[in-house]
């Protein structure tokens, strides 16, 4: 059906859900090529550039890969199975180096500014995530785990910092989707939130260092393995 709207940012928007949904349908599978831009463009009712926008910013997000005179194929079905895909070795301990940073002094923060509905919120992400563990749903677990540290960030009330992490959320949901075989103790979110709740900066920051620190270092167990 063709897209209408005046904003052609909108437009771009519109067919970046188009092709991320007919992706995660199965329309095209991982491996296949999809159609050629001229066909997109008739099938979207949209100019070439907002093709090329669209299918620019998927292959960014890992979903489809461009080759050059060949043409575009599907990679991935999601953003965190696309990261997945380019997460790996070295590259991985370094963001995990970088959430520790991030996160310690995000948790310090939180515990001095955080509000009884920051609480509730980050109780009831912690919940979902749980079921979503048990039902044995990595993507829905690793998504919801991701909004939790996020909710934690944000109770930091410090922008740059917000800002810093939302430019890692990709690459922070691959995390926690990539170490889920590191033998921690999940626990350790709700003792953190506990912390943050009780107001103790400290014991927040040691605890969120501390969880990091055992799965870097579970990581090297297991490449070493």
């Amino acid at each position: 059906m063709p897209l209408s709207t005046a904003r052609r940012s909108g437009l771009v928007e519109q067919v970046i859900d188009q092709l991320r949904h007919a992706v995660a349908g199965q329309e095209w599978r991982i491996g296949e090529r999809i159609p050629k831009e001229t066909v997109l463009v008739e099938k979207f009712g949209v100019g070439r550039n907002t093709v090329r926008e669209a299918v620019r910013a998927l292959a960014h997000a890992g979903i489809l890969e461009v080759r050059q005179g060949d043409g575009t194929y599907v990679r991935a079905t999601s953003e965190v199975s696309g990261a997945l895909r380019r997460l790996c070795g070295e590259e991985l301990r370094e963001v995990l180096e970088v959430r520790r940073a991030l996160e310690v002094e995000a948790a310090r923060l939180a515990a001095s500014r955080r509000t009884p509905a920051d609480v509730a919120e980050m109780r009831g992400l912690l919940a979902r995530r749980d079921e979503r563990d048990s039902a044995g749903d990595v993507e829905a677990f690793a998504r919801i785990d991701t909004e939790f540290h996020l909710a934690v960030v944000r109770c930091a009330r410090n922008n740059t910092l917000i800002e810093l992490y939302r430019g890692l959320l990709e690459a922070v949901t691959a995390s926690v989707a990539h170490t889920r075989h590191v033998p921690v103790d999940v626990c350790d979110h709700g003792v953190l939130l506990d912390h943050i709740a009780a107001g103790d900066p400290d014991l927040a920051a040691r605890t969120a260092g501390e969880f990091l620190d055992r799965i870097i270092d579970g990581l090297g167990s297991a490449d070493s393995a």
